[in-house]
Order: structure tokens, then sequence, then C-alpha cells
């Protein structure tokens, strides 16, 4: 992945509570916008605000529409959770949304959903998914990684068994458009899943908080990369920042201390209802008065 000079503004819009034209609209603004280089959703399964039964969509599918809709945006979802999809056919989703797309996914992957969060065990159960421990959905997550840049980059089936995953005559064909593959965007926090990061990451997403603890986040990233002897500058710092329509100020004052702080891929996550115009919004406001 190319690591461009300036920053990288993107927009979320969470795909809950909305309706998919509502999505669609906002989506191909920001596709006609060329400050505005990448768009995301999310992927949960029932919604995480809000009406506890509203409406949601499922991220992949979403994506894939949404990408058949678009021409220039680079898109992904901040981040698949490991947990919901064995990994395997989620590298055939991918590759399948990143034809779909012409060669712009940007594939976001994580551990899944902290144990400690009440409602992020209700949409496991609500779909009979499995809801390990934090150290399988990490170790999963190192395994997943490694198999899925298998299956995207190797020309014959081959078999994995690893602590995680058992794979026999695993093969993925189309393969994705992007050479050798698309960016993997890896999310999280937690050492274990830094150390992931470490390994095999284009960009790292830190899934927001406050300034000082992303900092720190990131230093404990870099400790890591030099011990397993990979340059921490390869990596791309990400940032989710909440944008705030009726004061777009504090949204700016917020970018610039993230940019200060080395975080150079931006992603303004739009609340809903989103305004009319709101992509161009975003890029007036706030994208062109921060750099």
């Amino acid at each position: 992945m190319s690591h461009p000079a300036g920053p990288q503004f993107g927009i979320a819009t969470a795909p809950q509570q909305v309706a998919y034209h509502d999505v669609l609209r906002v989506w191909r603004e920001a596709d006609a916008i060329p400050q505005i280089e990448h768009a995301w959703l999310f992927d949960h399964l029932v919604p995480i605000g809000g009406d506890p039964n509203g409406p949601i969509f499922e991220g992949w599918t979403l994506l894939s529409a949404l990408a058949a809709q678009t021409g220039r945006l680079r898109l992904g979802l901040l981040v698949t959770s490991n947990r919901i999809r064995p990994p395997a056919l989620l590298a055939k989703i991918a590759a399948t949304v990143d034809v779909v797309s012409g060669g712009r996914l940007d594939f976001g992957i994580g551990a899944g959903s902290r144990t400690d969060i009440p409602w992020a065990r209700r949409e496991y159960d609500a779909y009979g998914l499995p809801y390990h421990d934090a150290r399988h959905a990490v170790g999963s997550l190192a395994e997943a990684c490694t198999v899925i840049r298998r299956l995207w980059t190797e020309d014959e089936p081959f078999d994995f068994h690893g602590s995680y995953l058992d794979l026999t005559g695993a093969f993925c064909n189309p393969k994705p458009l992007q050479r050798p593959h698309p960016p993997f965007v890896i999310g999280g926090q937690a050492t274990p899943t830094l150390r992931v990061v470490a390994e095999h990451a284009d960009v790292w997403n830190m899934p927001g908080g406050d300034l000082g603890n992303a900092v720190r986040r990131s230093a404990v990233l870099d400790g890591i990369c030099a011990e397993i002897g990979r340059d921490p500058a390869s990596i791309i710092r990400s940032i989710p920042l909440p944008v705030s329509y009726d004061d777009p100020g504090s949204t700016r004052d917020t970018i610039a201390r993230f940019l200060g702080a080395g975080f150079r891929h931006i992603i303004l996550s739009l609340p809903a209802p989103y305004p009319e115009n709101v992509a161009r919004w975003v890029a007036d406001e706030l994208i062109t008065k921060s750099v």
C-alpha cells in the first residue's frame, strides 16, 4: 500500500436506523468530491445505538451494493468482526467486493466486539454465533489474516491446520483485482491485537477514544514493530472522529490534534439523519479548512 504525503480523509455512515437510499445518497455525493477519498460502513447485526429493534443492514452485502453504485471512493467495513464469518468465506466475500468495485476495497478486520460490552453479546446470541473469549478471538484473528492473504495470493489449493482454523483444499478464484491483495486495515487497541497489527496490517485503526490514549497505544505499536523488525512508519495510523453538524469548529479542532499526533487517515463519522449535501459540507467545512 502506497503512503500518501498528506492526510487522507473519509466518511463513515453507520448502516443502522437509516434507509438504504439515505446511505446511497451520501456515498454518491461523496464519490463526486475528490477531497473525500474513502467511505466506510460498520459490521454489526443488531443496532448498537437508537432503537435496539430498529433497522440495520448487513455490512458486506450493503458494501457490495455501494461499490456497484460508486466509481472512485475507496471503501470498506470499519472493521469486519472476525467472529461473524469463517475467514475463508470472508476472503471470498471480500474478493467479490474488490472485483465489483474495480479494485477499491480496503479490507478492514478485527477480533470482534469486546466481551465486557453488554450489547456486544446480544448480536452473537441472536444469530447463533459462537462468542469465544478474548484470547481465542485474537489468536483466531492472526490465523485469519494469514489464511486470507494466502487465499488471495496463492495459485493452487492449500491445506491449513492451525490452532483455530482447519482447512483442506482452500482456494479462492477469482482473486481480488488489487495486487498483491487489498490493503489490510486492522482495528483494535489491546496489546495482543496490536501484535497482529504489527505482523499483518497496512493500516492500523485506533477505535476512537481520547487523544492521549491513542498516542499511548500508537507508541505500544511502535515498540512491537521494533521487536519484530518492522518499520513502524510502514503502518498508516487511522482514527474515526465524530462529526458535529452544529459545531464544525470543535470537529476541526479534534482533527488538528490527531493530525498533529501522526494520525493521517481520518474517518469522519456522520450521524444520521444526514443533511442534504452533507458530503459537500464535510469537504468545505471540515476537510478544506483542516489542511
